[in-house]
């Protein structure tokens, strides 16, 4: 299990970056918020859209024991426990994970703007 060494939330660009030896990974507040491995998210076995995530950003990070870590968001979540193994999975497949949700998105006609959801919610 590969365990970054180093973590450096960045509040101003609602960035964390991952360090695992000399490659560096830098990902976006939302792409972390809709890949939460929380249940809120992932359901029992049937994960949820995320959507209206493109604003949210990351208040802070809690370490979780030595295996995980607890990411904290401004809409509220904070109730997956992000593992070395998954934030090495979602650093390391993020291009391929984001084109699966953008295309999740576009099929079920909802947007990264939590303004057009909100339109798109009242029509």
């Amino acid at each position: 299990m590969p365990t970054p060494s180093a973590i450096k939330l960045h509040k101003a660009s609602r960035t964390l970056e991952l360090r695992y030896g000399e490659q560096s990974y830098s990902l976006s507040a939302e792409f972390l918020r809709v890949h939460s491995p929380s249940a809120e998210v992932q359901g029992h076995g049937r994960p949820i859209l995320q959507y209206g995530k493109l604003n949210v950003a990351l208040e802070r990070i809690e370490p979780a024991g030595n295996y995980a870590l607890k990411l904290c968001f401004d809409d509220g979540h904070d109730s997956g426990l992000y593992t070395w193994d998954y934030l090495y999975q979602l650093a390391t497949r993020q291009d391929e994970l984001w084109a699966d949700y953008l295309a999740q998105l576009a099929a079920a006609g909802k947007s990264r703007d939590p303004d057009e959801s909100v339109v798109r919610l009242m029509l």
